[in-house]
């Protein structure tokens, strides 16, 4: 009788055990966190991560790969507005000449646009840097689809054409460059949408 007893008394203890420990588990695997719910009504757990701030010796190489991208970038952003606005009018200019074949008239319409041309940009133009007309032929060509040079042999001759191929090309560059969006101006694309959007330009 006192062997039963005894083996009672120790499975008893044993479940009560057993049960405690099941309870500390319990408290341990069971945390509160933020929860998200989604639209569709899913509740998503949700936790937030201290900042770490990871810090490294910049590479010569980076450090000129972040210096062109800078350069690159304030470049977009200086003339894209001047490019966007010549496009406009180059372009209404290109659609008063389509249908016209007399010269003298051809002349008078390119002249007076000209005028407006030189008013809104003449002094902002003249300041910018040999770099940033560079990216300024670049983006007159993405907003009209004509590069520089054929752009002042429609508007000025082709010896006007030829003299300014000239002084571009002392300048390590090319009235005749085009804009490759998908190509070498993947950049310069991807700071126009940038800057298109901050501004709200449409079109």
């Amino acid at each position: 009788m006192k062997k039963v007893v005894t083996y009672l008394i120790g499975a008893f203890m044993l479940v009560l055990s057993q049960h405690k420990a099941n309870a500390q588990q319990n408290v341990y695997d069971t945390l509160r966190v933020e929860a998200f719910i989604t639209p569709e009504g899913d509740t998503i757990p949700q936790s937030w991560l201290p900042t770490v701030e990871v810090k490294s010796i910049m590479t010569s190489q980076l450090k000129n790969y972040w210096q062109n991208w800078t350069r690159l970038r304030n470049a977009v952003y200086v003339t894209y507005p001047y490019a966007l606005r010549a496009g406009v009018i180059i372009n209404e200019v290109n659609g008063q000449l389509a249908n016209v074949s007399d010269e003298k008239q051809r002349k008078q319409i390119i002249k007076s646009r000209e005028k407006e041309l030189k008013r809104d940009f003449a002094d902002k133009v003249t300041n910018l840097s040999v770099y940033q007309g560079k990216v300024l032929m670049k983006l007159i060509n993405r907003e009209t689809g004509n590069n520089c040079y054929e752009l002042i042999k429609e508007y000025k001759g082709g010896f006007n054409a030829g003299l300014w191929q000239t002084v571009a090309f002392l300048f390590s560059s090319s009235l005749k460059q085009q804009y490759d969006p998908k190509g070498d101006d993947q950049e310069i694309e991807k700071f126009v949408k940038e800057v298109r959007k901050l501004y709200g330009y449409k079109g």
